[in-house]
């Protein structure tokens, strides 16, 4: 799937359509997370209770991740990182939530996650830190919506895409510190395939 599938992620968001996109909403509070290190990324797997509804659908959050640099561009241009918070159905469909990181101001919501990047093949359970969920997310929310594929193997497709438009700021040195663990960890722009890509208003 990962060579021959025709709607694989990530992809160049150029020329998209103004949509009538349904709004998301994020029921996120705070959680006690697992940070692990699986060898691809740094994956924070969460326990079950945090959702999002978009269009009447929910969506339960399993866990996020991070790329450096963004694995989705806009008119060619990548941000310094991406978050991919992975959320899937009843019925088994995934949707997942990018939000991009440029540098800025240090970000406390995801300090405890920097502090403790675990080494490969390691896992770190973060007793008595939480993670305030919805301080990670930008107060904007509008959105990109196409039909893409995990970007990792097996590149399933059917993948439900929200990409925000607005960014998030991290801290120089919480991006450094990422990129001492994983230097760079983005698949490459795959083929449009004449996907439309759709922008709410």
């Amino acid at each position: 799937t990962c060579a021959k599938g025709a709607t694989q992620s990530p992809i160049d968001i150029r020329n998209a359509v103004k949509a009538d996109l349904p709004a998301l909403q994020f029921n996120y509070g705070e959680v006690q997370p697992q940070i692990v290190n699986n060898g691809h990324t740094i994956q924070v797997n969460l326990p079950a209770g945090q959702s999002l509804n978009v269009g009447g659908q929910t969506y339960n959050l399993l866990q996020f991740h991070f790329h450096t640099p963004s694995e989705e561009a806009f008119n060619g241009k990548h941000a310094a990182m991406v978050g991919h918070f992975v959320h899937k159905n009843e019925a088994g469909a995934l949707g997942v939530v990018a939000v991009m990181m440029q540098p800025g101001k240090a970000n406390a919501a995801f300090a405890p996650i920097f502090e403790h990047l675990p080494r490969q093949g390691e896992t770190i359970p973060v007793d008595g830190l939480a993670l305030n969920l919805a301080a990670m997310l930008p107060k904007e929310t509008g959105y990109y919506a196409f039909s893409g594929s995990l970007t990792t193997p097996p590149c399933s497709e059917g993948v439900n895409w929200m990409v925000l438009k607005q960014p998030i700021s991290l801290g120089a040195e919480q991006i450094k510190a990422f990129r001492r663990v994983f230097n760079a960890n983005a698949r490459p722009i795959q083929p449009l395939n004449g996907r439309v890509i759709q922008e709410s208003k």
